[in-house]
């Protein structure tokens, strides 16, 4: 391993704040073909991330995040103010300083060997994209998949990564033994307005081409038309090509809500809005005036705008899983009423 022969406890200068020590910290690599970006790749202690359900007594979710850091830098991200619990300050490293937890396989298979493993779902791409550009240099989501199907365990999975038509024969023989759930993120369909918001990402035609391999592969893929944003891209025009596009690709269902602006998110969105849509500040400052959310009136009026859309073009309304916000697992109504069964036992 490249690591062996490295004392552990020794500071490696430039290292990861929060991750210095070599036991952790494999190297930090620039390469040129990313130009800007730093990852540092390190040893993950876990795979697996616990999380609670929304509801008191409502079964754990859980997730998998072989990146910290996404280099889609969409200006909406709801993760970017995570970057801060590794001592980056500044909201614009969580597009350049990209963590990669390069023995995430080994340990996943570690844990599902565990037998307190009770084969819950697993969702990924619920907190950084694991098909974001760096997959395809360090190439994780192979070991995660292989361990997730050696163990049975139910995978759901949103991406905007094109990377993902990769690894669809690998998903389409995991589907033959149980669910997969898949769905791609695509909120914007206009390419210039794109290129401002999320200027990291796959254009949309490309990944509205991955939704039909996918569906060409025997797979479900559906498409989550999300966030919305106010004045930008909730407009009939917008929403009806996006709807038209997403049924011609053969999408399964689709998945639409309105803008979160959550702290840490909301100033770095305004900022970007400010610089090039000034004439929407005060209309956000409104709608978002009473907090993350956009109000009850609003949600009713992109509701009532959306709906008739989607039976226009025969499109079937999805569902976001609501303990990960990914894409709801097949499987996590059997896993309920399994876990709710069961006398609670600790992983």
């Amino acid at each position: 391993m490249r690591w062996a022969g490295q004392q552990v406890g020794a500071e490696v200068p430039g290292a990861l704040p929060g991750l210095a020590k070599v036991h952790d910290l494999v190297r930090t690599s620039r390469p040129p073909e990313f130009a800007g970006m730093t990852f540092y790749e390190v040893r993950a202690k876990s795979a697996l991330n616990k999380v609670p359900g929304h509801v008191p007594g409502t079964p754990y979710g859980w997730t998998i995040n072989p990146y910290r850091g996404c280099s889609h830098a969409c200006v909406y991200c709801f993760a970017r103010p995570t970057h801060q619990y590794l001592d980056f300050a500044d909201p614009a490293d969580f597009d350049a300083e990209v963590v990669v937890k390069v023995n995430v396989g080994e340990v996943l298979r570690a844990e599902l060997a565990r037998p307190s493993w009770a084969g819950a779902p697993v969702a990924l791409g619920t907190n950084t994209d694991p098909y974001q550009r760096a997959e395809g240099r360090y190439r994780l989501m192979p070991q995660i998949l292989e361990a997730l199907a050696d163990s049975g365990t139910p995978v759901s999975l949103l991406t905007k990564g094109t990377l993902l038509r990769r690894d669809l024969p690998l998903l389409a023989g995991m589907a033959g033994r149980g669910p997969v759930d898949l769905a791609m993120s695509i909120a914007v369909l206009d390419p210039a307005l794109q290129q401002l918001v999320e200027p990291g990402t796959p254009s949309a035609a490309a990944r509205l081409a991955t939704v039909r391999a996918a569906r060409e592969a025997g797979l479900d893929c559906g498409v989550f038309l999300m966030p919305v944003l106010p004045r930008l891209t909730d407009t009939v025009a917008h929403l009806d090509a996006a709807f038209a596009a997403i049924a011609d690709a053969g999408a399964s269902y689709v998945v639409w809500s309105a803008l979160h602006l959550k702290p840490g998110v909301r100033q770095w969105y305004l900022a970007w809005l400010h610089r090039w849509f000034p004439e929407h500040d005060a209309f956000y400052r409104r709608l978002y005036a009473d907090g993350p959310y956009a109000p009850k009136d609003y949600r009713r009026w992109l509701a009532d705008r959306a709906e008739p859309l989607l039976r226009k073009h025969g499109l079937r309304h999805g569902a976001e899983d609501d303990v990960t916000g990914g894409v709801r697992s097949r499987s996590a109504g059997i896993v309920q009423a399994a876990v709710a069964a069961a006398p609670p036992t600790l992983f």
